[in-house]
């Protein structure tokens, strides 16, 4: 795995976060790089700038690097953005009070007089960011975006036109471009909040702009709906929970259980939490973490059954990493004798890391696609 990150005369060591994972890929991308080399080459002054979906902190990095009074504002939706972008931050032994951070649902500044963006992979998510910044950027305000040169196309600069102003692209540099757009000033209208029902649980959803299956359930989460296991169950934790749809419904079947939801998405959080409340459950049986997996769960929050529907990329990335931390979790905080309840695609083949780690693995369920898996502590 690649650390070495090195434009001009930016040179940083970076790694993703965790550490210490079961991964090979690198922190940044040549998209990160070209944003950086053409900040040097057009010689940006250091104005308060908006970083979003800056994966773990190449960009922040790079301009505390070449000035460590660069005034940022940092939007990001993943936990481990905002704790990867620290942890860089301090081994490149960079300030921090440089720093401002923002979620993907809170009001960047006013005043801002540039913003770096990343391509996210979700466009519906993209456009929805873009009409935010349309409430907050007078006109003029230059946004770079960088993304791999495959993924920009009329329909992209499109979007530019429609929710944000007039955007162009350049030329390709290691197979990536730097869109530049230039705000109009003119506020964009919000879309409406859509919500959906599951009328064979009795319960409605909506879903934030950037948490998976945006109005209908997932065919994955169908399956476990199917096959959700049977037991005593006092303490619940819903893995990388997106709306809650699997937490909820064990709530309704199990209503004096404690039930926590965990993502890595900020939004994926405020929805499950927003869908609790919507379906009238009991205000002190629900709990909501922001957390990457289990990290920083409270030590007195010890499961009895842990349900997992757990994503096999990370952005552009395609890895099975965040899975087998999930699963290294849920064996670190599974009481005795607790389960581990998951569902993943067949060709994931899930149950050898599950055997592996719990010496133990029984198939619940499967079709043609999907595996139901369980393993016990």
């Amino acid at each position: 795995m690649t650390t070495q990150f090195s434009v001009a005369d930016v040179e940083l060591e970076l790694f993703r976060y965790p550490k210490a994972q079961e991964s090979n890929l690198q922190a940044w991308d040549a998209a990160d790089e070209h944003l950086i080399k053409t900040l040097l080459e057009i010689g940006q002054d250091a104005v308060p700038t908006a970083i979003i979906n800056d994966s773990f902190g190449a960009l922040s990095c790079a301009l505390s690097k070449l000035n460590p009074n660069w005034p940022l504002f940092i939007e990001t939706d993943a936990r481990t953005s905002y704790l990867g972008s620290i942890q860089n931050h301090e081994h490149n032994h960079l300030p921090t009070d440089n720093l401002n951070w923002f979620t993907s649902r809170d009001n960047l500044p006013k005043d801002l007089g540039l913003v770096l963006m990343k391509l996210p992979k979700n466009l519906t998510y993209f456009a929805h960011q873009l009409m935010r910044l349309s409430h907050v950027l007078p006109a003029g305000t230059r946004i770079l975006i960088g993304a791999k040169a495959k993924s920009i196309n009329s329909a992209l600069l499109d979007l530019f036109a429609k929710h944000l102003g007039p955007a162009t692209a350049s030329l390709a540099w290691k197979k990536t471009r730097v869109i530049n757009c230039i705000s109009d000033g003119k506020s964009r209208e919000l879309p409406k909040e859509v919500s959906w029902p599951i009328p064979e649980y009795q319960l409605q959803i909506s879903n934030l702009s950037n948490v998976f299956a945006a109005n209908k359930l997932d065919i994955g989460a169908r399956i476990m709906l199917d096959n959700l296991p049977k037991g005593d169950f006092n303490t619940i934790v819903d893995l990388g929970c997106g709306n809650g749809v699997l937490g909820l419904r064990m709530a309704q079947l199990y209503p004096n259980a404690n039930i926590h939801f965990i993502d890595d998405s900020e939004m994926a959080v405020a929805s499950a939490k927003a869908n609790w409340l919507r379906n009238g459950l009991a205000s002190d049986k629900g709990h909501f973490h922001w957390d990457d997996c289990m990290t920083h769960l409270p030590d007195d929050v010890e499961p009895d059954l842990v349900l997992c529907n757990p994503p096999f990329h990370q952005g552009e990335a395609i890895t099975d990493h965040i899975a087998w931390q999930m699963f290294l979790d849920a064996r670190r905080r599974l009481k005795k004798g607790g389960i581990l309840h998951i569902v993943g695609n067949r060709h994931l083949a899930y149950h050898v890391k599950l055997q592996r780690l719990f010496k133990n693995c029984t198939t619940v369920a499967s079709n043609g696609k999907f595996v139901v898996l369980q393993a016990q502590k």
